[in-house]
Formats: structure tokens, sequence, C-alpha cells
């Protein structure tokens, strides 16, 4: 499920680099491009809108004032030439600010942020009952960090220390050894490589020597363990296609698992 953007700025050369930039990230989708508050002001009106790229200064209304006169606001990320609106910004609750003129890795981190948060209100929104997630607490340094299971994108092994890759933040070394994270972690959870273990629920494809997650790092798989990755693979394809075949023809599965190619032989 992707982020739905809008962009909105009076400047048609802003509204073209902001575009330029969305593109570059596949979790986030632009809908519109408004190079007005009215136009912004439609694009809401008819669309489930998750975030939302504005200028402040805009000739018609103030972009500020524009999200104030929402009733219920997506993600807001103020975009503006002047560092004095930073702090109120801040005030009708924006994820962040981009300050012009920005950079590309200006904007990366905006749009980590925002996917963040956008994370952080869907498992709260999805959540239906009140089981507890599967947490880990893993000693880094001279303290304890709380990880959540399914925002560990891979583990890769180094040395003594197992390095920490999560769907956000920076990777975290901890001293264990693989046996040890293994028995701690949900069955979603391979390792298919003597240096990594994954998480299948952030694979999005899988070929005879690699898998590549979601966030587009590829781990190699060894060919001694690449009976278990398709062991794994095979029963939730069952699974998915159980469910299929007892709902009717017209229904998809909720999940597909691709592959490229053959990866047994």
């Amino acid at each position: 499920m992707n982020i739905r953007c809008i962009i909105v700025d009076d400047e048609p050369l802003a509204l073209n680099k902001l575009k330029r930039n969305i593109l570059k990230f596949p979790y986030l989708e632009l809908v519109a491009s408004c190079h007005s508050a009215e136009a912004a002001k439609k694009a809401l009106e008819t669309n489930d809108i998750d975030l939302v790229y504005i200028d402040i200064n805009m000739p018609d209304v103030n972009g500020m004032d524009f999200i104030r006169s929402l009733k219920n606001p997506p993600m807001v990320i103020f975009v503006t030439a002047y560092s004095e609106y930073a702090v109120e910004s801040y005030k009708v609750n924006a994820v962040d600010y981009l300050l012009k003129p920005y950079s590309s890795e200006d904007f990366k981190r905006t749009a980590e942020k925002a996917y963040r948060h956008w994370n952080l209100l869907h498992k709260n929104a999805s959540s239906t009952d009140f089981s507890e997630e599967k947490v880990l607490y893993l000693k880094c340094d001279y303290r304890f960090l709380r990880v959540v299971c399914d925002d560990i994108v891979f583990i890769e092994g180094q040395n003594e220390y197992l390095k920490i890759h999560q769907v956000s933040g920076v990777p975290f070394l901890t001293h264990m050894t693989f046996r040890q994270i293994m028995e701690s972690l949900p069955g979603n959870f391979i390792q298919v490589h003597r240096s990594y273990i994954i998480n299948m629920k952030h694979m999005v494809s899988a070929e005879r020597t690699q898998v590549i997650m979601d966030n587009g790092v590829q781990i190699p798989v060894s060919d001694t363990r690449r009976s278990v990755l398709l062991q794994y693979m095979n029963s939730a394809k069952s699974a998915v296609m159980g469910i299929y075949d007892a709902t009717s023809a017209t229904e998809a599965p909720t999940k597909e698992i691709r592959s490229e190619g053959d990866i047994s032989s």
C-alpha cells in the first residue's frame, strides 16, 4: 500500500522539482499536482490523500492557513524559503518541512519521516484487537533497544555481532549469534545465507541466487539454504491458493509471492 500524496506550489519549476523527487520513492504515489490551494482543495475532496507537500507562500492563500482550514487534514510537509516558518509549521502538526533550496537528501529525509509516521498511523488504524506485537529487546552498547519484529527487514552477520536492518532508522549492532536470535524470531524469518536472515514479509522477489527486499537491498541465497526458501514459498503459496479455492473465482488471492524464474534449479 502506497502513501497517496499531492503537491501544491504556484511556481511550475518548484512543482516539477517536487514531482521529480516523489517519483524516486516507490512508496510515494503522486495523485495530483496543484498550482493553487483551490486546486488542492478539489483534489482532497475527490481523492483519499495521505500526504500533502505544500508551499507556504502562495498568492491565493497561505499554505499554512489552508491546512488549518481543513477539518481532517492529512499528513503535511511544508515547503518554504523562510526558516522562520519552521517553528510555526509544527504548531499545525506538520510531519516536517523543506527549506528551499533543498537537496535530494533533504527531500529523502522528509519522505522517510512521512513513511515512518504513516506506518505508525496505519498500524494503529488496522489493529482490531489488543494482542501484543512480537517485540525483541536487543542490547546495543550499554542499553537495550525495543525492536518490533515486523519492522526488521533483514539481519546481517558481522563476526561476533548481528547487524539489524529495520524499515526506518540507522542499522545497529547487537552481540548475538544467529542461533540465539532465530530462537526468538517468528516463523516468517528464515536464514537464506550463512550471513543473512530475512523477514519474508519484506521480500518482494526471489531468484536462484538472491532475493530482493522491499527496501531494494539484494540478499544472496546460498546453495545450502535455497531449499529452505523454496519450502517456505511453496507452503505460503499453498496457503494462499487454499484460501482462493474456498472463495468465489472472482476474488483474487490476498498476496502474491513473485519469483524470478525457477529458483530450485
